[in-house]
């Protein structure tokens, strides 16, 4: 019995390493360096590192191997051109890029900054606090969502900020950390990217050329179906009590007493640490705090505001990369300096605090940097001049369904890519060209179908970064969020896709999206009466 098991367990894993091998010889057989650029083997790395990931559950070596798979294919399978693009233009780019490094270094200055709270008792403070309000596992989870949408000025900050304040608390209320990371996620990108004061309006406006791209940004909002969606879909399973796929069997054991459900315990050690008794919630109000007015007041530094620029215009031309750092050092700095003078910690525990924070986040590092490294590859091969190409075929024959079809495009590539960012970095510039002299208000609703295509597929790949810091925050086995959260992506991707249907038609926001509420709706309702409940 117990070598049918093990063969069970290992056959899927020599069926999909099998059919790499096949993959790649037929590659190498049948192409060269220059034939696979900007072709459909562009994608094939990413493919392979998101199926090895889906199917043996361990990240690591399925992103290493994507991206080795893609530096074979740049180099013709030449032995050293592999390792050389592998290693130089692949990972020791990726952690050189100065964008990247200095998401790197904020994410390590958040551990730090998470380490701090906890040690001084902040945390534990506000989680007693909150279990003396928050009376029930709706009202855990509906607190979680608020704090999410609240936090709208980056996805980064949001995931992890989230997850270290309202963890105590779901934990008390019993909702599995598989719950937790998908809530955190969905406030993550989804949130931040109809909020017009965020990074990634920021960032949406530096690809708009010849407009204004933050008008551009708002006039977007109505037509984001996937992210507004979202939001209903969280609110109303909450309220309805209703999950499904995976993520009822994670909610019945939560009910249970098991919050993991897999044998896997991430941050075990952490959970076994004696509170500080003199910890406050101000040891994580006034923190957070801190770190959300410094990271604003960092990124309309990067974008001129203290130099005469408008306080809009500064957001827009912001660099979010060095502003989250230039915030998040200066809220750490403050953070110890606050607790040492109120006596909850020392300055050497402080110290070791800095060395805990930057332990914690080794594991996002890596799997981001990985990621990062799979991307540098797949824009090696030229993925986004293919994809490109598809979008511009089809502009002219297909105009009322473009919504539609730009939005699967879009869900597809950041997906595979594991960037929304990138994605729409590639898409909108098309988009923009191909009908700002044209259809305006098709110009509008294919922006908003190209951003909410990236939001997606972003929210639903494995490598994605703001995925894998969902899982951070909530400090949940990364693929257990992945596979939970899958169901009600795609779900909502689905009725997402039928909205813009309605929408390249009806050209209307005032038409299409209350179908896609009513939709969504009608689903959760649905879900309510067939059972698919965990019940409290």
């Amino acid at each position: 019995m117990k070598s049918k098991s093990t063969l069970r367990k290992v056959l899927p894993i020599i069926l999909v390493i099998a059919a790499v091998v096949i993959v790649m010889i037929i590659a190498a057989v049948t192409t060269n360096a220059d034939s696979v650029q900007e072709t459909f083997w562009a994608l094939i790395p990413p493919v392979i590192a998101i199926a090895l990931a889906l199917i043996t559950k361990e990240v690591y070596s399925s992103l290493f191997i994507g991206i080795l798979a893609g530096a074979l294919l740049y180099s013709g399978f030449n032995f050293e051109k592999t390792m050389l693009h592998l290693v130089d233009e692949g990972i020791i780019a990726s952690m050189c890029d100065p964008f990247n490094a200095g998401i790197l270094t904020f994410l390590v200055l958040l551990g730090i900054m998470v380490a701090l709270i906890n040690k001084a008792g902040g945390s534990a403070a506000f989680g007693s606090w909150a279990g003396d309000h928050i009376k029930t596992r709706i009202g855990a989870q509906l607190a979680t969502i608020v704090l999410g949408i609240l936090i709208f000025i980056d996805d980064y900050f949001n995931c992890l900020t989230v997850g270290s304040v309202m963890r105590p608390v779901t934990d008390k209320h019993h909702v599995s950390r598989a719950k937790l990371a998908y809530l955190i996620d969905a406030t993550a990108a989804p949130v931040c990217i109809i909020a017009p004061i965020s990074s990634w309006a920021a960032a949406v406006s530096g690809f708009v050329e010849g407009h204004n791209g933050i008008l551009l940004f708002i006039q977007t909002i109505p037509f984001n179906f996937y992210a507004l969606l979202t939001i209903v879909m969280m609110l109303g399973l909450t309220l309805a009590k209703v999950d499904y796929g995976s993520m009822l069997t994670h909610e019945k054991n939560a009910l249970n007493g098991d919050l993991y459900t897999t044998p896997d315990r991430p941050y075990a050690d952490s959970e076994n640490e004696k509170s500080n008794p003199k910890g406050r919630v101000i040891d994580l109000v006034l923190p957070i705090v801190a770190l959300v007015g410094l990271c604003v007041v960092g990124m309309i530094y990067t974008g001129g505001f203290f130099s005469g620029t408008s306080f809009v215009e500064s957001f827009a031309n912001s660099d979010a990369s060095r502003g989250l750092v230039y915030g998040s050092l200066g809220a750490v700095i403050l953070t110890m300096a606050f607790l040492m003078l109120r006596g909850t910690m020392n300055f050497h525990e402080a110290m070791d605090c800095v060395v805990a924070g930057f332990r914690t986040m080794v594991p996002s590092l890596l799997i981001m940097i990985f990621a990062w490294s799979l991307k540098g590859m797949t824009d090696s091969l030229g993925a986004s001049t293919y994809v490109a190409g598809l979008i511009q075929g089809s502009a002219e024959s297909l105009l009322n369904f473009l919504p539609c079809i730009i939005f699967l495009i879009a869900c597809g590539l950041a997906f595979a890519t594991g960037t929304s960012w990138g994605t729409f970095g590639i898409l909108i510039p098309i988009v923009v060209h191909s009908f700002e002299n044209t259809d305006f208000n098709l110009l509008i609703i294919s922006m908003a179908a190209c951003m909410a295509g990236s939001v997606c597929g972003d929210h639903c790949s494995p490598i994605s970064d703001t995925t894998i810091m969902s899982s951070a925050g909530a400090q949940s086995n990364h693929i257990n969020h992945v596979m939970t959260q899958l169901p009600y992506a795609i779900t909502c991707a689905a009725i997402s896709a039928i909205t813009y249907l309605i929408a390249g038609f009806s050209r209307s926001a005032w038409i299409s999206l209350p179908c896609g509420i009513l939709m969504m709706l009608v689903l959760v309702f649905v879900l309510k009466k067939k059972g698919f409940t965990a019940h409290e």
